[in-house]
């Protein structure tokens, strides 16, 4: 079947062109530019995922040269408009392979939009679950999941932020009684499902969980959830909010006398940002850590070590590194290892292929489609990263500094200190 993707012929691209630059790519085509989409929330409540994509863009264009074109496109933290420039991409801008990041409200509803344009798709920044099962046609029914075609994800698990968790509530003396945040959004609704999320597992660990059910994103009234955890006796507090939720929720917990031992939280506070917005309120918040520059893993486009990596982007941009500089940038090691591996970039099945077939240690640790921990069903479409515990600490300084305090789950990523109690 000759598709309409197959039809398309090259002509002038509209869109945000944000540069172009060459890199010697020795298995494309004399003379072929590869065209990168890239879909990212650069504005709306979700905006702090895209925060470094300037720099990442910039850093690798230094690198890659005239072989590549990026287009980047802003989803305004909204789905539906996730999709609509996914599809301006692959129709108007006639894109080779898209890349996209940050929460399955972007993730998505791309990808979506490109298994059924027949157009390559790497994303990352959400945990697999919400991204394989929020796609499929029933979500309920597992016999019916079906592997994508062109649709290639890496990321950590639920089952690994739930260890991480558990690891970090395990060194503290609790009740476990855990209070739940749980949005109806793509993330809350996985967090929270009774087969894949945290309940069945914190109940087979003696955990008792309080969840007073959905709420909407943007809520400016949290009293209803904070009288359910006094009520509970909770000394645990998880969740994964947006980032104005969760300042909301915090700073109306602290005015209503409700402080838990530990608040372990996923999405709201990955953001230095977000937990400074909390003055003092933010010491000892634990989070999921999925990149730091403590991480002993290097980049294939600049050689650079997540270290030197992270104190780069300080010395352009004059903030504090944030967690998504490593996947972004990984997203990009990805597009420069899978274009030179293919000869014609304009065949969207062979750049799948290519995809399929990566095995690359980038600056977030290996990444390679082969099914490692993972269950059958999911083994096609996801590479998983490590993912380890940590903690936001007040420096002398001013300002925050994210800790790692637990590492079971990833011992080659060294611990800063160990887990301590909200007081």
């Amino acid at each position: 079947m000759i598709t309409r993707r197959k039809l398309l012929k090259s002509s002038a691209a509209t869109g945000l062109l944000v540069a172009s630059g060459g890199l010697a790519a020795p298995a494309l085509s004399q003379g072929t530019k590869i065209r990168l989409g890239y879909v990212t929330p650069a504005s709306g409540p979700l905006a702090a995922f895209a925060e470094a994509d300037n720099f990442i863009i910039d850093s690798f264009l230094n690198v890659a040269g005239s072989d590549f074109e990026v287009i980047v496109k802003d989803s305004q933290s909204n789905p539906n408009r996730a999709a609509e420039v996914a599809k301006e991409l692959i129709v108007d801008d006639e894109i080779n392979l898209m890349l996209v990041a940050s929460t399955p409200e972007t993730t998505n509803p791309v990808t979506t939009t490109c298994e059924a344009e027949e157009i390559p798709v790497i994303s990352t920044v959400a945990p697999w679950q919400p991204y394989f099962i929020g796609q499929q046609g029933n979500p309920g029914d597992p016999a019916s999941w079906e592997p994508f075609n062109y649709g290639y994800h890496f990321f950590w698990g639920l089952e690994d932020i739930i260890q991480v968790f558990t690891n970090m509530w395990n060194q503290l003396d609790t009740n476990k009684s855990v209070g739940a945040l749980y949005p109806n959004d793509g993330d809350g609704n996985a967090w929270g499902d009774p087969v894949v999320g945290f309940p069945p597992v914190l109940a087979e660990q003696g955990y008792t969980l309080t969840d007073t059910g959905r709420y909407q994103n943007l809520t400016d009234d949290f009293t209803a959830q904070i009288n359910a955890f006094k009520q509970a006796n909770c000394e645990i507090v998880t969740g994964v909010p947006i980032p104005p939720d969760f300042t909301t929720f915090w700073t109306q917990a602290k005015q209503q006398g409700f402080v838990p031992k530990a608040a372990s939280i996923g999405k709201a506070i990955l953001f230095p940002v977000s937990v400074e917005a909390l003055g003092d309120a933010g010491h000892n918040l634990s989070s999921e850590v999925w990149w730091s520059p403590s991480h002993p893993f290097s980049s294939t486009l600049t050689g650079q070590t997540s270290s030197e990596l992270a104190d780069e982007y300080t010395a352009s941009t004059g903030r504090q590194w944030t967690q998504p500089i490593g996947f972004i940038h990984a997203l990009f090691e990805l597009a420069q290892d899978v274009a030179g591996r293919v000869s014609e970039v304009d065949d969207g099945d062979a750049v799948a292929e290519a995809i399929a077939a990566t095995d690359l240690s980038t600056i977030v640790g290996p990444i390679a489609w082969n099914g490692n921990g993972l269950p059958p069903f999911a083994a096609q479409n996801i590479a998983k990263t490590p993912l380890v515990g940590g903690q936001w600490r007040l420096a002398d300084g001013g300002g925050y500094d994210l800790v790692v305090v637990d590492n079971q789950t990833a011992p080659m990523i060294a611990t800063g200190g160990s887990m301590e109690e909200i007081s």
